[in-house]
């Protein structure tokens, strides 16, 4: 396998890789007396399990990205692991763009702002592979810390970048006005 840098013209293949989830589980919020500011979060089953994509939404998708925001992308960057001429994942990342809210107004802030490994390779290696050429290119951009976003539906994630080294350091209830039941979850790793 091997990682490369790719322009952000790309983006479209990179959208090739699914993005979908089964949702089987949540994390759900609770008061506890240790956790973060007294929370902890529980895992409970979700029934039925359904299918989250959200590259399926009107509004997202990679290929309508940079047709929909009027941002200067010019300091992002798309990294794209490959085994042959296979596509088996990707990762974007956003830095030093105004009017991002999640960059916070910081230039040594990087966000990883898509993350996606074909289904076929998940639990493979190539989450691990692009995470760490992520932290790689943003500490060669000069951030001193990355952030993420996810939610509380999506329990595979939130393990992984636990597994990375990832600190929860928010959590939102209500962030997202068209979805009341999911939770926005923001990790953070220093660099």
């Amino acid at each position: 396998m091997k990682i490369v840098e790719e322009p952000l013209s790309r983006l479209a293949e990179h959208g090739t890789v699914p993005i979908a989830f089964e949702v089987r589980t949540r994390l759900r919020p609770e008061p506890a007396e240790s956790g973060l500011g007294g929370i902890r979060l529980v895992e409970e089953p979700v029934d039925p399990p359904y299918l989250k994509d959200y590259d399926a939404t009107s509004e997202e998708g990679p290929a309508r990205w940079l047709r929909r925001w009027n941002w200067d992308t010019s300091s992002w960057g798309l990294l794209a692991a490959y085994e042959g001429s296979r596509r088996m994942g990707g990762a974007v990342l956003a830095r030093r763009t105004a009017n991002v809210n999640m960059l916070e107004g910081r230039d040594d802030l990087a966000v990883l702002w898509d993350f996606r490994v074909h289904p076929d390779c998940r639990g493979a290696g190539v989450g691990h592979r692009l995470f760490e050429a992520s932290v790689d290119w943003a500490r060669r951009h000069g951030c001193v810390e990355l952030k993420i976003e996810t939610q509380n539906n999506n329990v595979p994630a939130c393990r992984f970048y636990a597994r990375q080294g990832c600190r929860l350091g928010a959590i939102v209830s209500h962030a997202y006005a068209e979805l009341p039941d999911e939770i926005q979850l923001i990790w953070r790793l220093p660099l």
